[in-house]
Formats: structure tokens, sequence, C-alpha cells
């Protein structure tokens, strides 16, 4: 036996209706909740933007030799994350350094070039040292074996990380 559909709708109380509407409104409210900000997330970038994570440790700047001030100073640079950086910029003290490579020709020779920036791929580690990249810089006066110069890094997409180097006499083992 069929009931007619008006039997059924006086048969529902008006609470019932009520009730009804507000627990197929609130999955409703809290998925456009959620849909809007996942829209907003990914119209300011954030949806499928890689990560970069550099860490900055074990800097030291040598102590210039004889009457020369003109030196250099070494990081280890780590990007664990999954998106390669360049490390752009390098200043100390508030004044500007240089990014250089020394290598050798083919003739035996020992030779530098300055560099523009330096790539530090997703996953790996630049380490800087007397035999490749390094940082140069102009000395400045007083500085004593064991003084901490305050650098800051300068990363194309991680931007500034700042960083401490002690100041070490040249070929002094690494500690």
């Amino acid at each position: 036996m069929t009931v007619p559909m008006n039997t059924l709708l006086r048969r529902l109380s008006r609470r019932r209706l009520t009730d009804t509407a507000l627990a197929a409104l609130a999955p409703v409210v809290a998925c456009g909740v959620a849909l809007g900000g996942l829209t907003a997330w990914a119209g300011a970038g954030g949806a499928g933007r890689p990560t970069v994570r550099i860490d900055v440790a074990y800097g030291r700047v040598f102590l210039p030799f004889g009457e020369t001030t003109e030196t250099s100073a070494y990081f280890d640079v780590t990007n664990t994350g999954d998106t390669d950086d360049r490390l752009v910029a390098v200043t100390y003290s508030g004044r500007e350094a240089g990014l250089s490579r020394h290598f050798m020709t083919p003739s035996g020779a020992a030779s530098k070039e300055s560099l523009d920036s330096v790539g530090v791929p997703a996953g790996d580690r630049l380490s800087m040292s007397p035999h490749g990249v390094d940082v140069t810089l102009t000395a400045r006066p007083g500085w004593r074996t064991g003084d901490l110069v305050r650098f800051t890094l300068r990363f194309e997409r991680r931007g500034t990380v700042d960083a401490l180097a002690v100041v070490t006499p040249p070929g002094a083992a690494p500690a």
C-alpha cells in the first residue's frame, strides 16, 4: 500500500525537517570552507611549491698572512630541500664579499676565478675549501685567532641565512 505524498509530508514535523537540514548543512559548509582554503593557498602559489632548506655550518675565515689584507672564508652549505638553490651574494660585518673558485691549470699553475653565484643542488652539500669555492673578503684590522665574524649568505630561492665564522690561522686543521 502506498501512502500519498501529502500524508507523508504531514507526518514529518517541522522539527524533523529542521534537524535533517542542519545535519546535511554541516558537511556542506565544512567542504566549502576547505575548498575555499585550498583555492586561496593554490592561488597564493603554495600548492606544489618546492621546499628549499638551507643550513650553513662550520664557518671559518683565515687570518691574513704577512702584509696582505685579502683573505678567504669557508662554510659547509647543506640543501636538505627538494629544489636546487644558488648562493648569489655574501656580506660580512656590513661589507660586500665575493665568491671565487680556485683550481689548477693544465700547466700546473694555481689560478682563481670570480663567480657570480654557486649552485647548491637539492639533497647535496657545498663544502667550501682553499682548493675549490670560497668567499673572498678584506680582513678588518685587529682580527685575532678565535674572533667570530658575522656573515650573511643570500640564496636565490631561500633568501638570507646568517652564519658565524671563527678566525683561524691559514693551514689550521678543521675543528
